[in-house]
């Protein structure tokens, strides 16, 4: 619009304001006719002021006593207002005059809801898909699928963009909406269905493929799902949804050079994101190739600096590294952000147990078991680290601790026969070993790793031996 059209609307409106105002007042008896009424009482609607249009809508019935267009104004105010009753009584009178007008349908179904009259919304919905055609009846369907999601009838949505697509199989904004909402329903097999119907008779709708590809998504059909994505891309080259969702189905089949490949279209075709740097600096990741990762991470970090999750990911490719202090630095900056996750200090921890700074790890470790004190992994970090640092009376004082906590977990008994022989308690330890191998052999792993000189003791080693050749299938 013009910058003159808008003035001239703004012009009219004050204009007919002022009237409107005269004529409350009885200042004049100049005259509105009932497209006037209509437009004042838009105006005070999207202002908020309902008092004000209630007012309007009614001077306007006393003058258009008969207009059903200011009964279903006056309406739509009422169920603004939940007056429903009311707003029912007025809706049916006006059903008198103009039988043919969507908004009588569209109020009825949303007053039915909102009075928890379910069956009568039903049936309001039926009649006015059975009278209805053509436009009519696709701008009725968009219309009383909003009503439906807002009373949260969530499958009636779904119901009401199919039957848009039944009938026209190229109606963007419904194919664009029964994407979202055969997501949300599950109702991915329907979708399956209806989109092979419509790319029958449309082979070129590179919506439909997108849509089908994502019903197939949604069923964990990966392989299907990149296909008919790949179909759409044809289509249009610079369907970004498309690369983007199918990036998604590769990363599921681990495929992640051909991620990598569509992601960066992506990253071509739209403005930067950090969801995408941060997927294909996974995917690099995955690969091995973990300084393209840091970088990528790196990117997504710039533009989206609040997510410490992305901090603690370039962490973790120094780490991979054993580039300790830089892994520390982010860090802190994952840390400033949120102070209690598990993860962040568990990682720092280990950074500070690898340059030997037990006693600044032990911190980080302490502070999960204090804050979250039924965390497994808090203590199991605690308890290695105490160990490292030779503080075995400490370490094996925690172990009780997290036992009496958690109870009876078998990685904590295989910590303290660990402790126990450290501490030369070789009886002790050697009963502990005993239950925990009895409970679950495929830890000694983790004692081992923790404690590999108890393998020097012919003792563990004829215990251990023993056990396996008792239980051969545990392992």
């Amino acid at each position: 619009m013009s910058d003159s059209s808008y003035q001239n609307d703004e012009n009219e409106i004050n204009e007919l304001i002022n009237a409107y105002k005269n004529l409350k007042s009885g200042k004049s008896h100049y005259f509105l006719d009932e497209d006037s009424f209509e437009k004042i009482i838009q105006y005070f609607d999207e202002k908020e002021n309902l008092k004000e249009a209630f007012s309007a809508v009614e001077i306007g019935l006393e003058q258009f006593p008969y207009s059903a267009q200011l009964m279903i104004k006056k309406a739509d105010i009422l169920v603004a207002m939940q007056k429903f009753e009311e707003a029912l009584t007025i809706i049916e009178r006006a059903e008198l005059y103009d039988k043919t007008d969507t908004d009588i349908y569209l109020l009825k179904v949303e007053i039915y809801l909102a009075m928890e009259r379910q069956t009568e919304a039903t049936e309001t919905f039926i009649e006015a898909i059975n009278e209805l055609n053509g436009e009519d009846k696709t701008e009725f369907l968009l219309e009383v699928a909003d009503i439906f999601d807002d009373y949260e009838e969530f499958e009636k949505v779904f119901d009401c963009l199919k039957l848009i697509v039944e009938e026209n199989s190229t109606n963007e904004e419904a194919l664009y909406k029964l994407c979202f909402w055969t997501d949300f329903t599950g109702r991915f097999e329907e979708s399956i269905k209806i989109h092979d119907k419509i790319i029958d008779e449309h082979p070129y709708n590179e919506i439909a493929w997108f849509n089908l590809a994502a019903a197939y998504q949604g069923l964990k059909l990966y392989e299907k799902a990149i296909d008919a994505y790949q179909y759409a891309v044809v289509i249009n080259e610079k369907f970004d949804y498309a690369y983007r969702n199918m990036g998604d189905a590769y990363l599921r089949l681990r495929k992640y050079k051909e991620a990598i490949e569509v992601l960066e279209k992506v990253s071509e075709l739209s403005m930067p994101e950090d969801v995408i740097f941060e997927a294909i600096g996974h995917c690099h990741q995955r690969l091995g190739n973990i300084a393209i990762a840091r970088g990528f991470y790196k990117k997504a970090s710039h533009l989206n600096p609040e997510d410490s999750k992305l901090y603690y990911k370039i962490a973790m490719t120094y780490m991979a590294d054993s580039q300790w202090q830089n892994a520390i630095k982010f860090l802190d900056d994952a840390l400033s952000i949120h102070n209690y996750s598990v993860e962040y200090n568990i990682a720092m921890g280990e950074c500070k147990m690898h340059l030997l700074q037990y006693k600044d790890a032990c911190f980080y470790f302490n502070k999960i078991v204090t804050k979250r004190s039924k965390n497994i992994q808090g203590w199991e970090a605690l308890i290695r680290c105490m160990f490292k640092a030779e503080q075995y009376q400490d370490a094996y004082d925690q172990c009780l601790l997290a036992l009496k906590i958690l109870g009876s977990k078998t990685i904590l008994i295989y910590y303290s026969s660990a402790i126990l022989y450290s501490l030369g308690k070789t009886k002790q330890s050697l009963l502990e070993l005993e239950t925990a191998l009895r409970a679950n052999s495929k830890l000694l792993k983790k004692m081992l790793t923790l404690s590999p000189e108890m393998m020097r003791n012919p003792l563990f080693v004829d215990l251990i031996g023993n056990y396996k050749k008792a239980n051969p299938r545990k392992k």
